[in-house]
């Protein structure tokens, strides 16, 4: 029979062989899970990546101008009637050159009191001045209006006509392509094209396989506006521009940048 002491030992012996295949389970088990981190998105994969540029360009078919209507008088009624004066000839300009009334937004109409220090019929002497108080003397009103002209050949007419008739702060133009979104994709398009064409070519060259795309990015360079100055001074009767004004081109570029998976 065994002794007391041989049993232990054997479970002992077991124990200690129980334990020890425990661990190589475990440790195969985190060797298997490390090989398959990098599949499962969660550690640096081998990849590779490749940029390319894409650019086009179009004629402007769009001139945005805006311009202020600013009148002072004795009453709020008195100053909002004199811009609505002027505010009728502006718009029947636009519509006289073919300016379509969706085309012509007012973006802000307000009026604000003009107040005038007065002391108290006493004048200023060398070494006091009598008390005084503001007082309001009149109001002015403002609205501000911006216009997309469509025949853009007619912009340079529209903005003589507008400075004779009197109006503030114009602006523009700022030359831009209505249907922009085409021509973004068709820029993104070339920019595609040229990172998959660099990527057959220097796989090949480098003698790797590629797999999967694992990433995109995009970054787009939008056209600059092109302004054609039309500030005028308040004495002058008419605003010397040519009849057209030069548009240019606006150039749409995308550079994207794509990432591969090396097999």
């Amino acid at each position: 029979m065994e002794t007391s002491v041989e049993k232990k030992c054997k479970i002992h012996h077991t124990f200690k062989i129980i334990i020890f295949v425990l661990i190589v389970l475990c440790a195969g088990k985190f060797l298997l899970s490390y090989g398959n981190f990098g599949k499962n998105g969660n550690a640096v994969e081998n990849t590779i990546s490749f940029t390319g540029h894409g650019e086009v360009s179009a004629v402007p078919d769009i001139a945005n101008i805006s311009f202020t209507i600013e009148k002072d008088a004795k009453t709020v009624k008195e100053s909002q009637a004199l811009v609505a004066e002027i505010e009728k000839k502006a718009i029947d300009l636009l519509k006289t050159n073919n300016v379509a009334e969706r085309d012509i937004k007012t973006n802000n109409a307000s009026f604000y009191p003009k107040y005038e220090f007065q002391n108290k019929g006493m004048p200023c002497t060398r070494f006091v001045c009598p008390t005084g108080e503001n007082v309001i003397v009149g109001y002015t009103s403002s609205e501000s209006i911006s216009v997309k002209i469509r025949n853009t050949d007619d912009t340079g007419k529209i903005i003589q006509g507008l400075g004779e008739i009197r109006v503030s702060n114009l602006n523009g133009p700022n030359f831009s392509i209505d249907k922009e979104d085409a021509l973004k994709d068709s820029a993104r398009k070339l920019a595609i094209n040229e990172a998959k064409e660099k990527a057959k070519k220097l796989s090949k060259d480098l003698g790797i396989r590629l797999g999967k795309i694992t990433s995109f990015s995009e970054n787009r360079d939008y056209p600059m506006p092109m302004y054609a100055k039309a500030e005028m001074a308040m004495g002058m009767d008419t605003v010397s521009l040519p009849a057209e004004l030069p548009k240019g081109e606006n150039l749409i570029t995308s550079d994207v940048t794509i990432t591969y998976e090396i097999k």
